[in-house]
């Protein structure tokens, strides 16, 4: 149902403006699709925590189908990712999967996506392109 209440990105362009035009928030997209199970978990702990990230963070969801301009360029080839971005920056995160290009799990755990949020926007506050997130995905991947 977090599907429903969060902003969507309906054209290439709508997700170039929401990257290119915020200037003091980190963006957050979930590229994927709104039916997808991965997704629809995702939604709903985004969806739980919008409000209390939205000093520092804005988050937008965007159907890979519906807008498939992205698709290679990220490899977007998960079933749901998400992806960061600061002043028009790609934020990476180590997570400790051997993908900091993109989150492509779900992290189903309210306070831990919060404490990534904040991880990824303090490291881009300082200029870093790639942050360690506090928790490790690498034994949590199944």
């Amino acid at each position: 149902m977090g599907s429903v209440f969060l902003p969507h990105l309906h054209s290439g362009w709508h997700v170039d403006q929401a990257i290119v035009t915020e200037q003091e928030r980190l963006v957050v997209v979930r590229f994927g699709r709104d039916w997808d199970k991965d997704c629809m978990l995702m939604d709903e702990v985004l969806y739980s925590i919008a409000e209390k990230v939205r000093r520092f963070a804005v988050i937008y969801l965007c159907d890979i189908d519906e807008v498939p301009d992205f698709n290679d360029m990220y490899e977007l080839y998960d079933p749901m990712t998400v992806m960061f971005f600061y002043r028009n920056k790609h934020m990476m995160c180590d997570f400790g999967t051997g993908n900091n290009n993109k989150m492509n799990f779900v992290v189903e755990d309210k306070q831990e996506m919060i404490d990534i949020l904040e991880t990824i926007f303090r490291g881009a506050r300082k200029n870093k392109g790639l942050v360690v997130s506090p928790y490790d995905y690498n034994s949590k991947r199944v």
